[in-house]
């Protein structure tokens, strides 16, 4: 049970603290995140760019890299500049219905880039498995029906969230102690008994990113199973470095999710503003990073950059 002596009904507006502890850095933090939104909304409207005007690139990976791209510049456009607006001009109140939209839709963009990338890891599996089959498994048929099921399944799971939080009939403050309206910041400054608003936190964890992280590993059992059966020692470096890309962005993807569930465990508490830092880059590293890691490693992609910068039209 939370706390409740001097409770408050739910308040039309709230304000969002920013980053608290820190409140000298946030001019500095400014700088960081209007770099961060910069750099990715640049890079990724460019793989967009890039994919939707080569049509050689119109084929099942570069495609999945299209749909991650333009959920990471949503994903980017939703946060920042609402953060910028919070650093920049002191702008910290949020209207409830403006909060439960963030609270559906930042999660929700979340849950739908580890669908994709659970998608692209699909993708390398059949393309070393069966590569004579390649295209004809992940045909656009089977691509739509991929991205609907990725849609439908965020919407699923994060539609209770701003339902639950407009439940919520009383608070102990109306200050959410985060740069963000996110679900259980919310929750933790509701009164009353929360047990079945953790307990769907939990669900939403487990049923996204657990189960896409699970499958993702036993697919790259199975990459890993079929490669080294490949006799050729180039021919296993070739089919690993086409898996490559995919893994770093993996890897950047669920290391701060992984890091922040095994601190829970082992009952490391940290400091609320590291806290509030690392779920911040959740959303703001992979978006900057994952056009910068597919530009650099991918042959076509970087083709296409160098294409198209003027110093190479000389």
């Amino acid at each position: 049970m939370s706390p409740c002596n001097n409770s408050i009904p739910q308040p039309l507006v709230f304000v969002l603290a920013g980053i608290p502890g820190m409140e000298s850095s946030h001019g500095w933090f400014s700088v960081l995140f209007f770099l961060v939104f910069i750099i990715a909304v640049i890079g990724n409207a460019t793989i967009l760019y890039i994919i939707w005007k080569e049509k050689s690139l119109h084929e099942p990976m570069f495609l999945l890299l299209a749909m991650l791209s333009a959920v990471d510049l949503s994903l980017v456009s939703v946060t920042v500049p609402r953060m910028l607006a919070i650093f920049w001009m002191d702008a910290k109140e949020i209207s409830i219905n403006a909060c439960l939209t963030q609270i559906f839709f930042i999660p929700s963009f979340y849950v739908m880039e580890s669908g994709i990338l659970l998608a692209m890891a699909f993708d390398r599996f059949v393309a070393i498995r069966s590569p004579l089959r390649y295209t004809t498994i992940l045909d656009n048929n089977m691509l739509v029906k991929m991205a609907l099921t990725v849609l439908a399944r965020a919407v699923a799971v994060l539609t209770p969230a701003p339902i639950l939080t407009k439940r919520l009939e009383r608070f102990q403050t109306h200050v959410i102690a985060y740069s963000y309206c996110a679900y259980m910041a919310v929750v933790k400054i509701a009164c009353g008994d929360i047990s079945n608003h953790i307990v769907y936190g939990l669900m939403v964890i487990i049923a996204s990113v657990g189960f896409d992280l699970f499958f993702i590993i036993l697919s790259y059992g199975m990459i890993l199973h079929a490669v080294f059966r490949i006799p050729s020692w180039e021919a296993r470096g070739k089919a690993l470095n086409t898996c490559g890309s995919h893994f770093c962005i993996i890897a950047l993807f669920y290391s701060p999710v992984v890091f922040s569930v095994l601190t829970q465990i082992f009952g490391y508490h940290m400091a609320s503003h590291i806290q509030i830092i690392i779920d911040n880059l959740y959303f703001l590293v992979p978006p900057m990073v994952n056009p910068l890691i597919y530009g650099a490693r991918t042959k076509q992609i970087r083709q296409q950059v160098l294409r198209i910068l003027p110093c190479q039209r000389v």
